[in-house]
């Protein structure tokens, strides 16, 4: 596997979930790239984002995540070639300070960087976007024409 942003790796344990759980090696694919979100120690995963509340926060980290996360992640954060989709259940379920903590601590060794120098209103802007991605599954059907 390519090495991959901490976005990067968010996006792409998203996307490989959405794509393809239903054979195995697929799925241990997915519990690999998703493994990073149990590494975050008890103190972060109990974090509350301070913006949840802000109805502006999840806009703003729209546009921070066209800037810094689309090109791993895709336009969509449906996941692209460097970074899995970050729709998928793994990280739709997530605390959001298990995010937070992803995002401030990278996953370097697969790519994804390290984000703690971006200031922390922004990463929890980015943390609430990502948090208002509808799933995967949830998405509505393209219309046919």
């Amino acid at each position: 596997m390519k090495t991959i942003s901490f976005t990067s790796l968010i996006c792409s344990l998203i996307c490989c979930a959405l794509l393809g759980m239903g054979n195995a090696q697929t799925t241990a694919k997915d519990s690999s790239i998703y493994a990073e979100l149990s590494k975050a120690p008890k103190k972060a995963v109990a974090r509350h984002n301070p913006l949840e509340s802000d109805p502006e926060a999840a806009a703003a980290g729209a546009k921070l995540f066209g800037l810094h996360c689309a090109e791993c992640h895709g336009e969509m954060a449906e996941g692209g070639k460097k970074g899995p989709s970050l729709r998928a259940d793994p990280v739709q379920q997530s605390t959001p300070g298990t995010l937070f903590w992803l995002l401030t601590n990278g996953v370097v060794r697969r790519g994804m960087p390290v984000w703690s120098k971006l200031p922390e209103p922004q990463r929890w802007q980015l943390v609430s976007y990502i948090k208002s991605l509808r799933p995967a599954a949830a998405q509505p059907a393209a219309a046919l024409p």
